[in-house]
């Protein structure tokens, strides 16, 4: 049910973005206590993306989940932004949506939780 959406305006070789997603999957699934097993992680092709009126490496990240805990939020923005400069993108560049989505509105299997 978590959901992470990586856009960025750089290129991420396939190998790269590969370890990305992996890593990516796991801090999602260990930051909230959730199986990986229902995570989901996406890397957009590159966007073009200004930042303070720059083209300098940026990203922006959306992560829904149910029961997402505003508690928590602190702790995963330094968690995905220290992810995010493993592909040489500061932390003062990153940008973070996160959502709470309710249970009705989130479908899987032919259902919704």
């Amino acid at each position: 049910m978590p959901y992470l959406k990586i856009q960025t305006n750089q290129t991420i070789d396939a190998d790269r973005a590969n370890t990305l997603l992996a890593e990516a999957s796991r801090l999602v699934a260990a930051e909230l206590g959730k199986p990986e097993s229902y995570v989901m992680v996406a890397i957009e092709p590159p966007l073009p993306m200004l930042f303070a009126g720059k083209a300098d490496p940026l990203a922006y990240l959306e992560l829904k989940s149910i029961g997402l805990p505003e508690a928590k939020t602190t702790a995963l923005s330094q968690a995905l932004c220290n992810l995010m400069e493993t592909v040489g993108i500061s932390k003062q560049r990153v940008y973070i949506e996160f959502a709470d989505a309710e249970r009705a509105m989130w479908g899987w299997n032919g259902a919704t939780f």
